[in-house]
């Protein structure tokens, strides 16, 4: 039986991949999380080299998708060496393990390794990454296939899908200043968002779509190594997601007074335009693409408490 082996897969990628990898006939999953770990996942700290040797050794999979990541860019932009140990070392012990195990191993990266002045970025471009984030990512992918020749990066933009928290994704971050905007029939104060970068935001169901036929493709033998890219196709700065995302809330959103801001809007660094080109994976006839509307409706019909947008729970 062919044995996969999901890490993080109590995070917003990850539970996407343990859902669509769960109806693969034939196909056994273990899981692991660290402190949302639920009934089925094992709690694995992946910076512990010696934990992370004896959960692969014991489990024994064929093949291991790394989901977990620090992946907040102010986040690592204060606490660079916190964000080195789950993105740089942790993917070089979980890689030395594949490798002694035998098993191919497909990794999580993101388009902020590219500097965005030259999209669309094909796999071997040159990396140029503008934030600690990008830096540590890119370190990551480096250790990674350092360590095993049987490796996969997988390059991906801005992510949303099914959240336990609106602050799970940059996406649907978005929904509590929108929602305190509308208050008072469009009184309150306006919700500036950035209109100077563009983004691709990909729905994580689709990314765990692709995974899998990356996956169904080692376990006919024929594995993709290297690096890889995927992408949503529909560019869109925060402020345009924040209104298709004021549409899909309904009636009351649509009150909202959403402000552009033409200029960079964060402190940490961030890249104007990182379009990846995903032909390499399209050529393989890998992928799926729902369009934007259709999958934030969905998104947001699934929140479980969609009525209180700015009563959200805090970011894990």
């Amino acid at each position: 039986m062919f044995k996969v082996a999901v890490i993080g897969a109590s995070g917003l990628l990850g539970r996407a991949v343990a859902s669509e990898l769960a109806a693969a006939t034939g196909w056994w999953i273990a899981q692991t999380a660290l402190r949302r770990a639920g009934a089925q996942q094992t709690p694995l700290d992946i910076r512990d080299a010696q934990a992370v040797a004896h959960y692969v050794e014991r489990e024994a999979p064929d093949a291991i998708v790394i989901a977990a990541a620090e992946r907040r860019p102010d986040v690592c932009e204060h606490d660079p060496d916190a964000a080195r140990a789950l993105n740089v070392d942790a993917a070089r012990h979980i890689a030395a393990a594949a490798r002694r195990r035998g098993a191919w191993v497909l990794s999580i990266s993101t388009d902020y390794v590219f500097d965005g002045t030259k999209p669309p970025y094909r796999c071997d471009d040159a990396a140029h990454p503008l934030n600690a984030y990008g830096r540590s990512k890119l370190d990551g992918e480096r250790a990674l296939l350092d360590a095993t020749d049987a490796g996969l990066v997988l390059r991906l933009p801005l992510l949303y899908g099914p959240v336990v928290h609106w602050q799970e994704s940059a996406v649907t971050s978005l929904v509590p200043a929108i929602m305190a905007s509308a208050r008072g029939g469009g009184r309150s104060a306006p919700a500036v968002m950035d209109a100077w970068a563009t983004r691709y935001p990909t729905f994580t169901p689709d990314v765990a779509c692709v995974i899998r036929q990356l996956l169904a493709r080692h376990a006919d033998g024929k594995p993709v190594c290297g690096i890889a890219h995927w992408s949503g196709d529909e560019p869109m700065t925060k402020y345009d997601i924040a209104r298709r995302l004021a549409a899909a809330l309904g009636a009351n959103a649509r009150h909202a007074r959403l402000v552009a801001q033409d200029s960079p809007a964060d402190a940490t660094p961030r890249p104007r335009d990182c379009h990846l080109d995903a032909s390499r994976l399209e050529a393989l006839g890998i992928g799926r693409r729902t369009p934007f509307d259709t999958a934030i409706r969905a998104v947001l019909d699934a929140f479980p408490s969609r009525g209180d947008a700015a009563a959200a729970p805090p970011a894990q």
